[in-house]
């Protein structure tokens, strides 16, 4: 039987995706479940179904589970309703939040690093001496430089292009990684990641290979 693939184009993730409006440009999940469904799944040898997106009550059995939230885990317990769960969590912090829902495992993030890549520009044409980038609450009493370049409520090709023009970046997570791609200096904002260096150059080829040796661990 072929897997079940719960990801962004599903009718009702496309529903809420519409109800955002202009916000919805925000939205990191979205372009990730992207890169799950185009590069990760492909690449993955198993007869387990994909949950790529959050939204309640739209999920599987047997599933492979991709965890966004790091700070609420708690929007998934709706997943407490299906058996034989795979969570697969960006950071290691994530792991013990949610492995009460089915085995939990941490899968560094990643990106499709050479469509980064295209967006790279020489160090002589930067201009944005230091920006902030991603949703404007999660800088949500931060304190940052005067004269900071907020990049927010952007689609993902726009922010990449003005990534490219910035020395120094305040970011965290996959755009972080996509800034360090872009050549930017990454600077750390968040009390929860204070070393920037955490966020690795991975792409979605290499998590591929990461998982997969996941699954044969614990499905054998």
């Amino acid at each position: 039987m072929k897997p079940i693939i719960i990801d962004h184009d599903n009718p009702k993730y496309r529903e809420v995706w519409r109800q955002l409006g202009k916000n919805h440009c925000w939205n990191g999940a979205f372009y990730y479940s992207h890169e799950i469904v185009k590069n990760i799944i492909p690449a993955v040898k198993t007869d387990r179904n994909w949950v790529t997106i959050n939204i309640p009550n739209l999920g599987a059995d047997h599933a492979i589970v991709f965890i966004h939230s790091n700070t609420r885990p708690d929007i998934y317990d709706w997943l407490k309703r299906y058996e034989d769960l795979i969570l697969v969590c960006g950071i290691p912090e994530t792991v013990e939040k949610v492995a009460h829902l089915g085995k939990a495992i941490y899968l560094p993030l990643s990106v499709d690093v050479p469509y980064v890549e295209r967006f790279r520009i020489p160090e002589t044409d930067r201009y944005i001496n230091t920006a902030f980038a991603g949703r404007q609450a999660k800088r949500s009493g931060v304190k940052l430089p005067l004269g900071t370049v907020f990049l927010e409520s952007m689609p993902r090709p726009a922010l990449l292009e003005r990534l490219a023009k910035c020395q120094d970046v305040y970011a965290v997570g996959r755009t972080a990684i996509e800034a360090r791609i872009l050549g930017c200096n990454i600077l750390p904002y968040d009390k929860r990641f204070p070393d920037p260096e955490r966020w690795k150059i991975v792409d979605n080829s290499e998590a591929a290979v990461i998982l997969q040796k996941e699954l044969e661990r614990i499905d054998g």
